[in-house]
């Protein structure tokens, strides 16, 4: 690499929940010489992407939030994107980001240079070299569009949810989305009003529980903001009805039956034709795939302008959009909801480790890191969502944060060793000793034995998505950084200490 290049103690990639999170991490830790590189001109990721008709988290607001930048204004339960965007806005002023922003830098290749024990990293605007890259790319942020024959030849409008084109009207047109998951059972409800003729394709349905939104009351808001303990009761309660919930989904799936009676109930209220009704049902346990929380869904599905298509999208003639048993459906419009790159993400393979191998290499059996944190062969790089750290019931960023501690203690650990010129890069060993223990205990998990196929499993079938356990269980393996698990890499040896560290 050329040119002039500013060097940095930390560079962090992604300005979402997890780059800020890092950033406020960084700054509560004394470290201020960092950047953090965005590919778009805004923050807030994933909430500045989805701005599709409905979207809105299923999480509640109070528990979807930073614990250490509470929000005692949340308008609603369940808050919409407009709310959690301006909420990050407010969390990059309140805790003085904005110097360290730096927006249209996407991020070409990070590349770990052995002798300096430092990475390079080219972006679309300038170079860098940093001692500790953080990835918090998040696995929500490359959008997937499956390939079908003849897509490229449809003459109406084609985009993804997360990349919604506000620009063109759907009033009274003939539309197609593809997909039934999270995105999908938001947009339906607030376009079908206004689509002539609206189609769903539906390759597997989703369970749908009702969801309990409504306005929180001016008078709880005050009392938030007067008495802050009750926010963080508030939050407490939240976190607390969900950690009891984990075990059905990791040790004991049968006991979801219960759950499944609730959703089908739910369905039942709208849909009474009895043919639809067995399209809806879904034929794997409840939790397989990511629990969906709907009280308008079903009562749109049910209109006379909607039909649904228990099938998927084989292949585009024309206008023509032909469903894999068959039915022919004509289209001005395809929305596909259709998901992201989360077990296969693009940002792999243009970070390189020590042996040249990239990431999207290292990861090709399927991705695994220490704690979900650190992979084998790539020094003082650490990953936020990481493998193996999602959730299927609670708030990603009581994760987030316990990564940002784990964050913490490694800045911690790298400043007793000396600093700059030493780099800890997680042994092999260690790495595999923990994917061991995970994916024995993902073994009974409902995400895989509840017989679904789900964006949580990669290709080779394993579940490198999800963490098989409770939330303060991942916050107590992520507190310190043992340096037992990790080879201590020195600038001037370029050899491992010859000390055991423990």
């Amino acid at each position: 690499m050329g040119g002039q290049r500013e060097h940095v103690r930390v560079v962090v990639v992604g300005a979402g929940f997890g780059g800020l999170g890092a950033a406020v991490k960084l700054r509560r830790e004394g470290v201020t010489d960092f950047v953090v590189l965005e590919r778009a001109d805004a923050l807030g990721g994933t909430w500045r992407d989805n701005s599709y008709p409905g979207c809105a988290c299923d999480v509640p607001s109070h528990l979807y939030s930073f614990s250490f930048a509470p929000n005692p204004d949340w308008p609603r339960t369940f808050s919409g994107q407009e709310h959690i965007w301006d909420y990050l806005e407010r969390v990059a002023d309140t805790f003085g980001l904005r110097p360290h922003l730096r927006f249209g830098h996407e991020v070409r290749s990070i590349r770990w240079d052995d002798e300096a024990l430092r990475w390079e990293v080219e972006t679309s605007r300038q170079e860098f070299t940093a001692d500790v890259v953080v990835g918090a790319t998040g696995p929500l942020s490359d959008p997937r569009i499956p390939e079908i024959p003849g897509l490229d030849t449809f003459p109406g409008k084609v985009f993804h949810s997360a990349r919604w084109d506000h620009d063109y009207d759907l009033t009274g047109k003939r539309v197609a989305v593809i997909g039934t998951g999270a995105s999908a059972i938001q947009i339906v409800p607030n376009i079908q009003r206004t689509a002539g003729r609206l189609t769903l394709f539906q390759r597997t349905p989703p369970w749908v529980l009702p969801r309990m939104d409504r306005k929180i009351t001016a008078a709880e808001r005050w009392l938030h903001a007067t008495v802050p303990a009750t926010t963080k009761l508030r939050r407490g309660l939240l976190w607390g009805i969900r950690e009891l919930q984990v075990s059905a989904f990791t040790k004991r799936p049968n006991e979801l039956g219960l759950i499944e009676v609730l959703a089908k109930r739910n369905m039942a209220r709208s849909i009474k034709d009895p043919q639809t009704r067995r399209k809806l049902t879904p034929d794997y346990r409840i939790g397989c795939k990511r629990i969906l929380l709907s009280s308008d869904y079903y009562p749109a599905l049910a209109q006379p302008n909607v039909d649904l298509v228990a099938a998927g999208l084989k292949e585009i003639r024309g206008t023509t959009l032909v469903a894999s048993d068959g039915t022919e459906t004509e289209a001005d419009a395809v929305i596909f909801s259709t998901g992201f790159h989360v077990t296969d993400m693009p940002f792999a393979d243009r970070v390189k480790g020590r042996n040249g191998t990239t990431l999207a290499e290292a990861w090709a059996g399927g991705m695994e890191a220490l704690r979900g944190a650190s992979a084998a062969g790539f020094p003082n790089f650490l990953t936020i969502i990481g493998p193996n750290t999602g959730l299927g019931n609670s708030s990603m960023i009581l994760m987030i944060e316990s990564q940002l501690n784990y964050l913490g203690d490694f800045m911690r650990q790298l400043d007793t060793l000396g600093g700059t010129g030493v780099a800890l890069d997680a042994r092999r060993e260690a790495v595999d000793r923990w994917n061991v223990r995970v994916q024995e205990r993902m073994k009974r998990t409902v995400w895989n034995t509840g017989g679904c196929t789900s964006w949580y499993l990669d290709a080779n079938g394993r579940n490198t998505t999800v963490w098989p356990g409770t939330t303060s269980e991942f916050r107590k393996v992520t507190r310190h950084v043992d340096l037992g698990e990790y080879e201590v890499l020195r600038a001037a040896t370029r050899s491992p200490l010859k000390e055991e560290v423990r």
